[in-house]
C-alpha cells in the first residue's frame, strides 16, 4: 500500500459568527473532503507536544512521528537543510523574516508579501552592509530567509511575528532565556551576548533597508515596505532518523511544498524534495503542478508528503474570503484530482487529509489544539463521521492520537478492513 498525507496548514479554526457559528471547514463546499471523511475514518490529532510552541516546525515534524523533545532544534536549521546550507558544529541557524513595521507595531510579518526575487535583493544587500565572520544572511523563499551566527547561542526568547500582529515591536525584542544571560556554554556566546547581537542587526536593519531603492519605491505609491528583518527559532544541527529508518512500510517517499521549513523537515525524514514550477505558499500557489507532481511520485514512491501553506497565509492575515477561498481550492483542486486517480489503481494508495494547526482568522495566531484528520483507502471500513470539520471528526473512531499514534495509524491498515467486523479496534470508538 502507497500512502500520501495532504496537509492544509492551518486550514483548522473555530467558529465564526459571520458564518452562523460555524467553522471554515464546516461553512465551505468541500465536497472531497467530506467524501474521505464520510467513506473513511476520521479522529483528531494533538500535532503540538506539551511544552512547545504551536509552530509549524513542531506541528509536521509531530505528524510524521518524531518525539520533538529528541530532535527538536528550531526552525532555522530545517530551513537551513533546505536551502542547501551545510550547518557547520559552531553554527546557529535562525529564521529570518522581512517584516513590515508601522507606527511602532508590527503590521505583517511578510513585508508586503515579499516576492522571492525581490527578497533575494534585500538579503543580499543586508548581507554587504552587515554580514561579517560572525554573520551571515542567506536568501530563502519570498519573506523567509535564514540567519547564520558563529557560535550563536539557541537559548534565547524569540517571538514569531506571526503570532504579534498589531503588537509593538520592541517589547518582543530577543531575551535570553530565564538562567542563560552569562551561562558559559564551551566557545559559544552567552545567552545574553546572542540576543543584544541579534537586536543590533534587527536596528541596523531597519535603517539600511528604509534607504533602499525597493522600499522608497513602495513608500512612494503607499505599499507596504519590507522594513526589518525579524529573526527567530534557532537551533544548532539536529540529529534525526529518516522515516524508513523508523517506519519499515516507508522505502521511499517524497516532500513537496513551497515552504523552505517543510522542505527541510523532509530533507532530514529522507524524503526527496520534489520543486514545483508555481508553487508560491500562497492562495495562488499552482494546484494542479502540485496534485500532477504527487500523483507521480506515487506512481514511484511509498510516501508523499503534500503541503500546502495558502490557507495559513490567510489567517495570519485574518482574510475570512480568502481562507474559505484556499480551502475550497484544496479540495476541488487537490484533494478530488487525487482521490479521482488514485481510486482507480490496482495498487491501493492511503489518503490522509489534516492541517498541521488550527490559526483562526480571528485570532491570526497559531493555535495548540487538536486538529481532525480523515484516512480513506479502498477496503477501509467506515466509522459514522460523515464530513469533515474540526467538529464531525472529534467522534471519528481514531479517537484523539498523539506522539507516533498517527503514523501508526496511518500506515498500518485498520484491522476491520482485512479482519472480520468483529475484531477489536486498537484506536477507540467502534
Amino acid at each position: 500500500m502507497k500512502h500520501i498525507i495532504i496537509l492544509g496548514d492551518g486550514m483548522a479554526d473555530h467558529s465564526v459568527a459571520r458564518l452562523g457559528g460555524r467553522t471554515l471547514l464546516q461553512y465551505a463546499h468541500t465536497p472531497y473532503m467530506d467524501r474521505i471523511a464520510r467513506e473513511g475514518r476520521c479522529g483528531r490529532m494533538l500535532t503540538i507536544p506539551d511544552g512547545f510552541h504551536p509552530g509549524s516546525e513542531v506541528a509536521n515534524t509531530a505528524i510524521l512521528g518524531y518525539d520533538l523533545n529528541k530532535v527538536y532544534e528550531g526552525r532555522g536549521p530545517l530551513e537551513a537543510a533546505s536551502i542547501g546550507y551545510e550547518m557547520q558544529p559552531d553554527d546557529m541557524a535562525m529564521r529570518c523574516n522581512i517584516i513590515t513595521l508601522e507606527d511602532g507595531r508590527i503590521k505583517n510579518h511578510h513585508g508586503g508579501h515579499l516576492k522571492t526575487e525581490d527578497g533575494d535583493v534585500l538579503i543580499k544587500y543586508l548581507d554587504e552592509k552587515l554580514g561579517s565572520d560572525r554573520v551571515k544572511f542567506i536568501t530563502g523563499i519570498q519573506y523567509r530567509h535564514l540567519l547564520i551566527i558563529k557560535n550563536g547561542n539557541k537559548h534565547i526568547e524569540c517571538a514569531p511575528p506571526h503570532d504579534h500582529p498589531n503588537e509593538e515591536w520592541r517589547p518582543l525584542l530577543v531575551k535570553p532565556e530565564e538562567g542563560w544571560a552569562d551561562k558559559e556554554d564551551g566557545a559559544r556566546m552567552t545567552a545574553q551576548e546572542t540576543a543584544d547581537l541579534i537586536n543590533d542587526l534587527i536596528l541596523k536593519s531597519q535603517k539600511l533597508l528604509a534607504e533602499h531603492p525597493f522600499n522608497r519605491e513602495r513608500a512612494a505609491r503607499g505599499a507596504d515596505t519590507a522594513n526589518s528583518i525579524w529573526p527567530w527559532s534557532g537551533g544548532y544541527r539536529p540529529s534525526m532518523q529518516t522515516l524508513p529508518e523508523m517506519f519499515p512500510e516507508i522505502k521511499s517517499g517524497d516532500v513537496i511544498s513551497a515552504v523552505d521549513l517543510i522542505r527541510g523537515i523532509g530533507h532530514y525524514a529522507g524524503l526527496k524534495n520534489i520543486i514545483v514550477e508555481g508553487a508560491t505558499g500562497l492562495a495562488d500557489t499552482n494546484y494542479e503542478a502540485k496534485t500532477a507532481a504527487a500523483i507521480e511520485a506515487l506512481r514511484h514512491d511509498d510516501f508523499v508528503f503534500l503541503h500546502v501553506e495558502a490557507s495559513d497565509e490567510a489567517g495570519h492575515d485574518g482574510d475570512l474570503d480568502l481562507k474559505l477561498k484556499t480551502i475550497e481550492n484544496l479540495d476541488r483542486r487537490m484533494v478530488g484530482p487525487i482521490y479521482e486517480e488514485v481510486k482507480t489503481w490496482d495498487e491501493p494508495v492511503c489518503i490522509a487529509l489534516m492541517p498541521d494547526h488550527p490559526t483562526p482568522v480571528e485570532i491570526r495566531t497559531h493555535m495548540s489544539e487538536p486538529v481532525p484528520f480523515a484516512i480513506w483507502y479502498k477496503g477501509i471500513e467506515p466509522d459514522s463521521v460523515q464530513q469533515y470539520d474540526e467538529v464531525s471528526c472529534a467522534s471519528g473512531s481514531y479517537g484523539l492520537l498523539k506522539l507516533q499514534e498517527f503514523m501508526r495509524a496511518f500506515l498500518k491498515p485498520h484491522p476491520r478492513a482485512a479482519q472480520s467486523a468483529a475484531s477489536p479496534s486498537p484506536y477507540g470508538g467502534e
